[in-house]
């Protein structure tokens, strides 16, 4: 059934993609749907912090619609298929889990994260050598690709005094305020809090505020 239900989602954005299908559909390329992909995955996780459970189904499908609109995009020019992309990462993950998959023993989820980077830089050996902070997608939010990228450096901790200690001796200028914030997300990381989520919810909790004042005063 499973199969089936996805075989359906392919054949629509075929039909949409055909030469009598939506002239909007026919346009796109992978480059013209990048800001789209990027939408939608915001989308699902703005729907996991709501707690609406059915908004969440939601939005995973519309993530699911640009893997499909992406497949079938490459599938006109051969380049690969939505097969290709499914057995991709079916094929990772057994490999990566070679405690549930194979005969490898572990005791916790520590071993597991040590064994999940061993087979990433085995996968990656004869490839171009990448600095693991290359690896972190520009594409992120600046919070999460600065979390990210200090992972990678191995940034050592933050803490509040060093945040309020470059605040001290911060202009009022580009340069100082992006210290400052790259100081916080140190903090915040040394804290076990991912900056990006927190500040999300901040905001939303401020967005829906002002909606409930507005509905007061209206």
């Amino acid at each position: 059934m499973d199969g089936w239900v996805l075989n359906r989602l392919l054949e629509v954005m075929r039909r949409l993609r055909a030469p009598d299908g939506c002239p909007w559909d026919i346009e796109q390329t992978h480059e013209s749907l990048r800001a789209y992909l990027l939408e939608e995955a915001a989308e699902a996780v703005d729907a996991i912090s709501s707690g609406d459970r059915a908004e969440l189904a939601a939005e995973l499908g519309d993530v699911l619609l640009q893997v499909a609109f992406h497949s079938v995009i490459a599938e006109e020019s051969k380049t690969f298929s939505y097969e290709t992309v499914e057995n991709a990462i079916v094929e990772k993950l057994i490999r990566r889990h070679p405690h549930v998959f194979a005969d490898t023993k572990v005791q916790n989820a520590a071993e597991v994260t040590q064994n999940w980077n061993q087979i990433k830089a085995t996968e990656r050996a004869g490839k171009p050598e990448l600095h693991p902070a290359e690896r972190v997608p520009k594409a992120l939010g600046a919070l999460a690709r600065t979390h990210e990228i200090h992972k990678a450096l191995e940034v050592g901790k933050g803490s509040k005094r060093t945040v309020m200690a470059t605040l001290e001796n911060a202009e009022d200028d580009a340069t100082s305020i992006a210290t400052v914030l790259e100081a916080v997300v140190a903090w915040a990381r040394s804290s076990g809090v991912h900056s990006e989520v927190a500040l999300r919810e901040r905001l939303e909790a401020h967005v829906q505020s002002a909606v409930v004042h507005a509905s007061k005063e209206g």
